[in-house]
């Protein structure tokens, strides 16, 4: 490995990622501030595609290692940037990780993760309830491009996830901390102990808990972000992130067989810059959401529909969730309910965006409105029909990213309204 890159990598952490904390928020606070150029209060943005030297003979040292470790240099922004690096720093910090960096998407995280960690032919366990995109990465396209084949099992039965994963064949098991879209909980203590007992690495895909979950203390070795939703919260940027040890990122920054390096998922350094503003208010933003989502959640039940969310006591995951997540975010901002019909999910809907404007039919979230959608026809369409029933994804179920904005009684006076409509037959008009 060329020695200037375990250089800048390292760089993300000058002042290591706090350990043992159960609030991310006080990691981030532990976390240097990075100050402007010329002493700004904000960093400046390094917005240069490549990087120049005093002497051409430095440019050869750079790319052959032989400068040293204690020198820090870049080359070329798709290499490294130190905006970006900035960003990644403080999601490091964010998971408890020794280092992070991050990509143009969550999906290119993910499968620049899977690429460098599953070699030509190469075996992954994965929850079959996954992310659309993600469940056709594994099931389509890694098998015809590099053979790599995937077992899919229900994360949340012990005894079949340990059945799946055979020592000196399994590369690698995969899950999400909470499912998308049905929100079950992985133990992930136990199904790391599973995957490290037989030699297996463990990868986490944290987008729906950030804050609320922190797999890497929880002893998985990467945790990967769709940084375009919670972590953004705005709705208006694609990114990801891959947390991990510096060891990790160094490799897949490797000039010769690094993933991130070679296949160029790079990201912006003003989306970076972007980020890194919102990354402080990110623990405020998820204790709104979380505490939006459990009122909306009761109050929903107390109407008569299903609800599933793992802040409710009769959640089959909602012990597992107190028990492994940071107790000052709650459970997740992200709930479902389960309209059993497309129609029926399909019309209320309709009349919570357009009779009411209790949220929006979109997919993502995140965002501070509320975003809602079909998930069987829309984020899960890629699973077959066969596939969604051992996902228990019912036709109607409804997936609800709970925004903050407006009052809570404003938008329950909303939501009770849409639902009336809905009761009394008006499916698709006002």
């Amino acid at each position: 490995m060329s020695k200037q890159i375990t250089r800048t990598t390292t760089m993300v952490n000058k002042k290591p990622a706090a350990t043992g904390h159960d609030d991310p928020a006080a990691a981030l606070g532990s976390t240097r501030h990075e100050f402007g150029e010329h002493g700004g209060i904000n960093m400046s943005i390094e917005a240069s595609a490549t990087f120049s030297v005093m002497e051409p003979e430095t440019m050869r040292k750079m790319f052959t290692g032989e400068l040293g470790a204690d020198k820090d240099f870049y080359i070329y922004s798709r290499h490294f940037n130190p905006t970006v690096l900035n960003l990644g720093r403080l999601l490091a910090a964010m998971e408890g990780t020794e280092a992070a960096y991050c990509t143009s998407s969550g999906i290119s995280a993910i499968s620049s993760v899977l690429l460098q960690m599953v070699s030509n032919g190469g075996h992954v366990v994965a929850g079959h309830t996954l992310y659309g995109g993600t469940h056709a990465l594994l099931a389509q396209f890694l098998p015809r491009t590099s053979g790599i084949t995937t077992s899919f099992v229900d994360i949340q039965d012990l005894a079949a996830v340990d059945a799946a994963v055979e020592k000196g064949k399994t590369d690698l098991l995969y899950f999400e901390s909470v499912s998308n879209p049905t929100l079950t909980v992985a133990d992930i203590p136990a199904l790391c102990r599973i995957a490290h007992e037989k030699g297996v690495k463990v990868v986490v895909d944290n987008t729906f808990a950030p804050m609320v979950i922190s797999p890497a203390l929880l002893g998985a070795d990467v945790v990967v972000h769709s940084v375009s939703k919670y972590i953004s919260g705005a709705g208006d940027i694609i990114a990801g992130a891959i947390c991990g040890s510096k060891a990790f990122i160094n490799s897949l920054m490797d000039l010769h067989d690094g993933a991130l390096m070679l296949l160029g998922p790079t990201m912006n350094a003003k989306a970076a810059f972007e980020l890194s503003e919102r990354i402080p208010h990110l623990a405020l933003r998820m204790k709104e959401h979380c505490a939006r989502a459990l009122e909306f959640a009761i109050r929903m039940k107390s109407l008569g529909l299903k609800v599933i969310y793992p802040g409710l006591d009769d959640h089959p995951d909602h012990e597992l969730l107190k028990s492994i997540g940071n107790p000052q975010y709650g459970y997740g901002g992200m709930l479902c309910l389960d309209m059993e019909t497309e129609e029926r999910a399909n019309g209320l809907m309709y009349q919570l965006q357009n009779a009411t404007q209790f949220g929006f039919m979109a997919v993502s979230l995140g965002y501070y409105e509320t975003l809602m959608s079909c998930s069987g026809c829309s984020t899960s369409s890629e699973l077959t029909e066969e596939e969604k029933s051992l996902s228990h994804i019912s036709p109607g179920l409804i997936r609800m990213s709970v925004g903050y904005n407006g009052t809570i009684e404003q938008k329950w006076a909303q939501f009770e309204k849409a639902y009336a409509k809905l009761e009394d037959g008006h499916l698709f008009h006002h």
